[in-house]
This record gives C-alpha cells, sequence and structure tokens, in this order.
C-alpha cells in the first residue's frame, strides 16, 4: 500500500497509488506521490509516466481525518496545502507525458492531479467533480478548467455535481473510454506510443507546451488556497466538514 512505481513497457513508468479505503491522502502520502513522479521523469529512461490508482476509485481528495484531528495549530490544513501543490504541480511539471488512468470516482485532489496530467484514459464508471464546498474547502478550479468549458466548471463547483467520462470524453478532455477491465491496458496502449518518441526530443516537446499554458497552474492553485485557508481561519471551514463528517466516512470519499 502506499505509493509504488513499476516499468511495465520499454520507456513506460507507472506510479499507481493504494491508500485503501477510497485513496483519501493524508500530507505524507501528497508527499510521496511528488516525489515518486518527479523521480520517475527525472529517470533518463522513462518517456511517459502512467499515474494510476489501485481499488475502486482513482482519487477522493485529501484525507479530511487528518484535518479534524489538527484543531488548534492549523498545522495539518498548512500541510497539506503545500503537499497539494507539490503533487499537482510534480504532474504538471514532469519532465515526460503523464497519462493518467481513472476509475471511478476522482473527486478534490484527483482533480488536481488529472487536470495537471497531459492525457486522461478513463473508465465507463469514472466521475470527475469538486465536492469542496460539502466539505469546507475551495480549490482545484484551476484544473478542473483544464477539463470542462468554464461554464461547465463553475456550474460543477458551485453544485458539486460531478461528470462522466463519457461527457469529458466529449468536451475533448478524456482520450479514451473504455471498460474498467481494459483501462490499465488502455493507458499503457497511450503510454507505449509515446514512448516511442525520441526521448529528448520529448522532453523538449514537454516544456514547450507548457511554456506556452495560458494560465500558470502553480500560481493559480496557491492563489485559490489562500481562500481556502480564510475559510479554515473563519471557522466556516470546520463547521462544514463537521456536518459532512457526521454523515459520511470522515475522509475524502463519499459515504
Amino acid at each position: 500500500m502506499g505509493v509504488s512505481t513499476t516499468n511495465p513497457a520499454e520507456g513506460v513508468t507507472v506510479v499507481e497509488v493504494d491508500v485503501p479505503p477510497v485513496n483519501a491522502l493524508p500530507v505524507r502520502g501528497w508527499y510521496g506521490l511528488a516525489d515518486a513522479v518527479r523521480a520517475a521523469g527525472h529517470d533518463p529512461d522513462t518517456r511517459c509516466v502512467v499515474l494510476a490508482a489501485a481499488g475502486r476509485g482513482f482519487n477522493a481528495g485529501v484525507d479530511l481525518k487528518e484535518l479534524q484531528r489538527d484543531d488548534a495549530g492549523r498545522t495539518a490544513l498548512i500541510g497539506v496545502n503545500r503537499a497539494c501543490a507539490e503533487a499537482f504541480a510534480a504532474v504538471y511539471e514532469c519532465e515526460v507525458p503523464v497519462v493518467a488512468a481513472v476509475q471511478g470516482f476522482c473527486l478534490g485532489g484527483g482533480i488536481g492531479l488529472v487536470g495537471n496530467a497531459d492525457a486522461v484514459v478513463a473508465s465507463h464508471d469514472a466521475v470527475f467533480g469538486l465536492p469542496e464546498l460539502d466539505r469546507g474547502a475551495l480549490g482545484a478550479a484551476t484544473h478542473l478548467a483544464r477539463l470542462v468549458p468554464r461554464h461547465l466548471m463553475r456550474a460543477l463547483y458551485f453544485t458539486s455535481r460531478t461528470a462522466t467520462a463519457a461527457e469529458l470524453h466529449a468536451h475533448g478532455s478524456v482520450w479514451r473510454v473504455v471498460p474498467r477491465e481494459g483501462l490499465r491496458e488502455a493507458a499503457l496502449d497511450l503510454a507505449r506510443e509515446i514512448a516511442r518518441k525520441d526521448g529528448y526530443l520529448l522532453r523538449l516537446a514537454k516544456a514547450a507546451i507548457n511554456g506556452v499554458d495560458p494560465v500558470d497552474v502553480r500560481r493559480s492553485y496557491r492563489f485559490e488556497q489562500g481562500f481556502t485557508f480564510e475559510a479554515a481561519l473563519s471557522g466556516v471551514a470546520d463547521r462544514v466538514r463537521g456536518t459532512f463528517g457526521a454523515a459520511g466516512t470522515g475522509e475524502g470519499g463519499r459515504p
């Protein structure tokens, strides 16, 4: 369990998250994921990274239990803000292309990861959303806006609703939608195709594409996080999270 790295094909590195029950990551988990992605991208033998997850869902965001245990000092909130920023940036700044393989739920921090990936392959049952307002938090609108049009992003954000893999495919942000049992192979197919390109040229291409992006995703997300911290200091975050914890699992996933 945790974060593991494998090399199932020449030039391809799979970074997999396995944190039961719903892949809601604590602070150390986000940093561990960031380290694994950066190491994979820095490996001269890697030409494409597949970001995957074990279990019933891809990622359910942060571990809310960790935040709820830190009542006074806000240490956990500061830690998770920094850790999520590093994990999201690691995906975006990875020296080679990153393919996200998404099954089940992709919520909260999962959107930050997938929104910063270079390509997305999803299973038919995958859903994408930011239930942040229901959890007393804000953030990752930066990344959801990379997956859906702006007005849809706003509607999804304000309602905490999710979009399906088929809907994202229609918007062009999901490369393929496949049965769950074929997800890993579909992601590897795309990764192997990318990995057949010259490694040095791929790294130049990744840097060039990032350089012409209209939004600085790291700065944009950090701006959002300022409002997350304001919500925490005002007390509204604890009040909303308390309601969620009483009704659900107390973690990033759905009850």
